[in-house]
């Protein structure tokens, strides 16, 4: 009977999931479409860049928080872990290591602080809310004493080639000779959005892992006794948001080309926004990577179109987190039913 439970809520559970998740989108269109019809520039190419490059940042970190929120769990570390592990690849690249491996040391650092919260929560059995806040608290304060709370600077150009590279980018002939860009290209934090999308997507679907996050959000003790590892299925949960959160840090500094402690700031908001306005319920359970995506864009388009008008960065604030408590409101009435 144990066995069997999860799949005979499945069919329940991906109608809710694909309701919630056509709403975000639709929500998304009509965003589109009402601040196009404010501002002229809305619907260019450069700015349709624009808005994906800034969304890649909170896609990153939805991605992770995801994969933690199926589990029933939350992280709150992301955004210091995020600027932890960017400072840490500054550093790397000033005393002399090779600014590929440098990243790659700075994704770890990620990982390994996600393997800290992980730890945290299943063998000393924390309250996930409580570890990943005291993670918060203790990675940003790395952060600021192994740089004395200044930016790391003097990296070199190569440093924001991730961040500010892009794929199949256009120039030609201005009419005084000069260059003229023709086509922006695609930053390559958006091409890593979309690998790393199908890739946790997939993930998440189509393996083992996958199906041990959604049995243990589903129902943990059922998981447990149908063979599930229910701790290290969610140490990997936590490690793989923490490595997300990671290279989140590492395109973000390249794209500054300095490495700043204080970077990140809230940015936790956005990933659990992200995620549960694309339909993952904080109840655990459900959840789907691609309506992660459209709550990205979501944000994303949001923050910008409201930019666009001239509206202040506090009423934005006010607004986004509106549409959270809405979004999390509309989710606990769904799961009341």
């Amino acid at each position: 009977m144990t066995d069997t439970a999860p799949e005979e809520r499945k069919p329940s559970l991906d109608r809710k999931d694909l309701i919630q998740k056509f709403a975000a989108l639709a929500g998304l269109v009509l965003l589109v479409i009402a601040f196009s019809l404010t501002s002229g520039a809305f619907l260019t190419t450069s700015n349709a860049v624009t808005i994906a490059l800034q969304t890649s940042t909170i896609a990153f970190l939805g991605l992770g928080a995801t994969c933690v929120i199926i589990t029933g769990g939350i992280d709150l570390s992301v955004g210091s872990v995020l600027a932890l592990s960017g400072v840490v690849a500054a550093l790397a690249v000033k005393v002399g290591v090779p600014i590929p491996i440098a990243m790659v040391v700075g994704i770890v650092t990620g990982g390994i602080s996600g393997g800290i919260n992980g730890l945290l929560i299943t063998r000393l059995k924390l309250p996930p809310f409580i570890a990943t806040l005291g993670m918060m608290m203790v990675a940003r304060g790395v952060a600021l004493q192994i740089t004395g709370a200044r930016p790391v600077s003097g990296l070199g150009e190569s440093f924001g080639t991730l961040g500010n590279g892009s794929l199949w980018r256009v120039l030609g002939e201005g009419a005084n000779g000069l260059p003229k860009l023709i086509f922006p290209g695609i930053p390559y934090p958006v091409i890593l959005m979309v690998i790393l999308a199908v890739l946790v997507a997939v993930l998440l679907r189509k393996t083992i892992f996958g199906r041990h996050l959604y049995a243990i959000g589903s129902n943990e003790e059922a998981a447990r006794l149908s063979g599930v590892n229910v701790n290290r299925t969610k140490i990997g949960a936590y490690v793989l948001s923490g490595l997300l959160a990671g290279l989140c840090g590492c395109v973000l500094m390249s794209r500054l080309v300095t490495a700043q402690p204080n970077e990140g700031i809230a940015y936790e908001m956005d990933a659990i926004a992200s995620a549960v306005i694309g339909g993952t319920s904080l109840a655990g359970g459900v959840g789907s990577i691609s309506g992660t995506i459209i709550g990205a864009f979501i944000i994303g388009v949001l923050r910008n179109g409201l930019n666009m008008n001239g509206v202040s960065s506090f009423t934005q604030m006010i607004i986004i987190g509106l549409v959270i408590i809405g979004t999390v409101w509309i989710d606990q009435l769904r799961n009341k039913k």
